[in-house]
């Protein structure tokens, strides 16, 4: 799908493309493809000239692949954007786009619609002077994306209230513990995909930055980007923390459990102590009749007593749950 966008009185406007003929009658601020087919590949080569990545150069994470200026001019530029929607069935994830800055138009490459892209496109319609060219549309993208990521940290930490209010339950069980434990590494695994795609971001806003490639405002937007992402760094090393603690209190209390259940075995152990000691002094050392001796039935009696005295104790501690 090829999204196609021009500028109007300071907003951003879309284009419906069917034909290459709609694509070479506009003038596009912003081209963006997401999981663009072949026919639309060839479409950007022979009206642009540019060639668009393939989705393995996409995710190509060498330092030199991701930030690199070409033969032409053109720049190109590798950035992680983090999927975290919560109607999404699938778990959070970050996904890399592969933008192009070429003709003073921006294009970009991307295999799902992200929300920071949505977010951008919502926001410049409604907010007329917002961007001037194709670098503010760049620039807007890398602040949504640090606001998308602060919400998402924020969504975070009240999770993590909510796991904290069952962990510290009076009554906390194993099911309990184990549904906390799920809990904690899901926020565990977001929390450090915002942090790893904060850090992907601040790359990006940098190379920016030390090309030279910003005017003053957009410079000014640079550093405010960065100020941003370091204060959400912050947020995720107090949020790890967080994370840590819950992780221990939980299996702590898992601990306290089973320390319970060892306790009553060990309390049974001692109480039986006793008797067993008198009989193995004693044992059968008695001049006494047994009925049992001359009874028919004495052997399977005896052999089902020994399968019931098995049986009831596994019996009593699954119902007390203490065998999962």
């Amino acid at each position: 799908m090829i999204n196609v966008f021009v500028l109007h009185n300071g907003r951003l406007s879309q284009i419906h493309i069917e034909s290459r003929e709609d694509l070479e009658n506009t003038l596009p601020v912003w081209v963006d493809l997401t999981d663009p087919n072949e026919e639309e590949r060839e479409w950007v080569k022979g009206i642009y000239g540019v060639t668009l990545p393939g989705e393995d150069e996409v995710k190509d994470i060498e330092a030199s692949a991701r930030y690199y200026e070409a033969d032409n001019g053109d720049l190109h530029l590798r950035t992680d954007f983090l999927i975290d929607d919560d109607d999404d069935d699938e778990p959070a994830r970050t996904v890399t786009v592969a933008f192009i800055l070429a003709r003073e138009i921006l294009f970009s490459v991307h295999t799902v619609d992200l929300p920071v892209f949505r977010l951008v496109r919502m926001r410049a319609r409604s907010r007329p002077g917002s961007i001037a060219d194709y670098k503010d549309v760049l620039m807007d993208l890398y602040a949504t994306d640090a606001e998308y990521s602060a919400d998402a940290l924020e969504g975070i930490y009240q999770n993590l209230e909510d796991v904290s209010r069952a962990v510290l339950q009076k009554d906390f069980s194993d099911q309990d513990a184990a549904v906390a434990l799920n809990a904690i590494a899901q926020e565990e695994d977001l929390n450090g995909r915002i942090r790893r795609n904060m850090m992907d971001t601040r790359r990006a806003v940098s190379f920016l930055m030390r090309g030279r490639l910003l005017n003053a405002e957009q410079f000014e937007e640079a550093r405010q980007i960065l100020r941003d992402i370091e204060s959400l760094d912050g947020h995720t090393s107090f949020l790890f923390d967080k994370i840590n603690f819950l992780m221990d209190a939980t299996v702590g209390f898992i601990n306290i459990n089973q320390n319970k259940i060892i306790k009553i075995f060990s309390v049974a152990s001692v109480a039986f102590l006793p008797p067993t000691l008198i009989a193995s002094i004693y044992g059968m050392n008695f001049k006494v009749w047994f009925p049992e001796l001359e009874w028919s039935f004495g052997y399977p009696f005896a052999l089902g007593l020994m399968l019931i005295s098995a049986i009831t104790p596994f019996w009593y501690f699954k119902h007390r749950g203490w065998l999962k």
